[in-house]
């Protein structure tokens, strides 16, 4: 009995290393950072007084939610009827439009980037496609705007949609919307009414994970977007890189984890949270 007891009661011991690495190379350099809201240069409130001084930074929070939450949308329309296929064709077909999905996880974040000012610049494919066609008589401006930056972190973002969602779908019983069926509903009903409703954990799992993701993106709507599409990584990256205001970065990254937080909170009252 004793002897059967040791590996159970010991075995927290196995993961001693990792919780002190976790800790050393992740949470300690994020308290230290969101500590200098209030240390640097030294004791002091002047860093949380001068973000709300002003109402710009509230505007770049807000823009950076509003980017956020229309990826997601978009990225849930999208990613949605990918994933509901990927459980309905073939084994062969799925593996096939599986590696499709998973393909741009193998190129980098920035090649990804520079690829859509290729396409979307003033002398880029779509304008000359438009232009050769006789739709457009001069290039339309489709870089270095809010466009743009959705354009791109929505490409970005769809394959983590489609996954979290197919990981949830996989598991639906196909049977139960084929017992729907045979008690007289059409398709179009059970699925309304039977799959649906068992597959918005994956949706809710999905959207988390796109919506908090797309908060902190950065390389995307630097490169892409212009003065109207600021978002706030790329003010906290200005003021530590350029300005050497490190309390204030730190500010407005407390700024950003706290928003961030309610929304998890939200979140949390619509979906269980043991379903992600």
């Amino acid at each position: 009995m004793g002897t059967s007891r040791e590996p159970t009661q010991y075995g927290w011991a196995f993961l001693l290393p990792s919780v002190i690495l976790l800790g050393l190379v992740f949470f300690y350099p994020i308290v230290v950072f969101l500590s200098k809201t209030f240390l640097d240069p030294g004791p002091t409130l002047k860093n949380v007084i001068d973000l709300f001084r002003t109402d710009v930074y509230l505007k770049v929070l807000w823009i950076t939610f509003r980017i956020s939450f229309t990826v997601t949308v978009v990225c849930v329309l999208l990613g949605y009827p990918i994933a509901y296929l990927l459980c309905e064709v073939s084994e062969g077909t799925r593996n096939l439009l599986m590696i499709m999905v998973i393909i741009p996880f193998w190129t980098s974040l920035l090649v990804r980037t520079y690829a859509w000012m290729v396409l979307l610049g003033r002398r880029g494919v779509f304008n000359s496609i438009l232009m050769s066609l006789g739709i457009l008589h001069s290039p339309a401006r489709l870089l270095h705007n809010s466009f743009a930056v959705n354009v791109g972190m929505i490409q970005m973002m769809t394959p983590f949609m489609v996954l979290a969602m197919y990981s949830v779908m996989k598991g639906i019983d196909r049977g139960l919307p084929r017992a729907a069926e045979s008690l007289g509903a059409n398709k179009f009903q059970a699925f309304i009414r039977v799959f649906l409703p068992l597959s918005l954990p994956g949706v809710g799992a999905g959207s988390l994970l796109v919506f908090i993701y797309s908060l902190g993106f950065f390389i995307t709507p630097a490169l892409l977007g212009g003065r109207k599409s600021i978002m706030i990584s790329m003010v906290i990256e200005q003021q530590v890189s350029t300005l050497l205001r490190w309390g204030f970065a730190s500010a407005l990254a407390l700024l950003l984890l706290a928003a961030t937080l309610v929304f998890f909170l939200i979140y949390s009252r619509f979906f269980k949270i043991e379903q992600l």
